[in-house]
């Protein structure tokens, strides 16, 4: 089969150590934000933004300064730059932790700009301070290349998919925490109370998170027992028969750890039509949770290629 270089190949495991690496540099940036950034429901303050050059803030403001940070992929470097015309680039290349939250924190202290983040990791186990990393120090510029190449199109689809829905649905956006690109939908209806709990995440913020009941998708490079890129879609609360709802897509299947549909990155890039069969499996695990829940379908939805109407 011929390469599809649209949807380049994105191994997980020669790449890891970079995937790791670039997790802690991103939550150092995604922090920043946070702290600056007034409170959204959700924590959709957070998250960065695929780009046409990377993943970027947006503008964040700092007292009398505004200013965004964006991670460039096709040159390398992490950019910061204050709307008064100042900017800082920090080369993106093999640098520990450490090193890479201090030079960041002394850019912006350069800038006029002063924050103080918490640094500890988020929803990473075991994670070190930030200023104490010294292991985690890898950049394979290329993987991240082909990574940023991936997250493009994967973007451009869920953006489609999130049309099809009228109801209160999420920016397509990129938690830096998790390490994925996610797009959310919900019913209007509250939840039980979310009594889970995620290394370096307050009870708090995960409960209010899973407020409300929701049917989420997302993609990510790999990592925490699925080593490889692979999308997700799930539903919370899990409505009853949900896991043994029928999709005939290939290759997707419901992971009973994760208590998730996954569907392999690969059996979508290597697909006849990829945003096609990403759709599918967008759509048909978003309304097997639909229907099990008993959402209100026909108030909630339109179709991908018409036009919603006003709301």
């Amino acid at each position: 089969m011929l390469e599809n270089h649209d949807w380049p190949a994105i191994p997980y495991t020669p790449w890891k150590p970079t995937c790791e690496t670039l997790r802690l540099w991103m939550q150092i940036v995604g922090k920043i934000r946070m702290t600056l950034t007034p409170r959204l429901n959700h924590s959709w303050h957070v998250p960065l933004y695929v780009t046409a050059r990377g993943l970027a803030t947006s503008l964040i403001s700092s007292r009398d300064r505004q200013f965004d940070m964006r991670f460039d992929f096709i040159d390398h470097a992490l950019d910061i730059e204050v709307a008064d015309g100042r900017r800082k680039r920090i080369p993106l290349m093999p640098l520990s932790v450490c090193d890479f939250h201090a030079v960041v924190m002394k850019s912006l202290t350069d800038l006029g700009i002063e924050v103080a983040i918490t640094q500890r990791p988020c929803e990473i186990a075991g994670a070190l301070l930030f200023s104490e990393d010294r292991i985690h120090a890898s950049y394979d510029a290329d993987a991240v290349h082909r990574f940023w190449l991936a997250l493009l199109q994967v973007d451009r689809v869920f953006k489609k998919f999130r049309a099809g829905f009228l109801g209160k649905a999420s920016p397509v956006h990129f938690f830096w925490g998790s390490f994925d690109l996610a797009v959310t939908r919900f019913s209007g209806r509250a939840a039980p109370p979310f009594t889970g709990k995620v290394p370096g995440l307050a009870t708090a913020v995960m409960a209010e998170a899973y407020s409300h009941e929701v049917s989420s998708a997302g993609f990510w490079p790999g990592g925490d027992g699925v080593e490889y890129p692979c999308f997700y879609s799930y539903a919370y609360p899990t409505p009853d028969g949900l896991k043994s709802a029928p999709l005939h897509l290939q290759g997707a299947y419901f992971n009973e750890t994760l208590g998730e549909f996954l569907l392999p990155y690969d059996e979508v890039r290597r697909s006849a039509d990829p945003e096609a069969t990403l759709l599918s499996f967008l759509q048909g695990t978003y309304e097997a949770a639909a229907n099990a829940a008993h959402w209100d379908r026909v108030a909630l939805e339109v179709h991908f290629d018409q036009p919603a109407p006003a709301h």
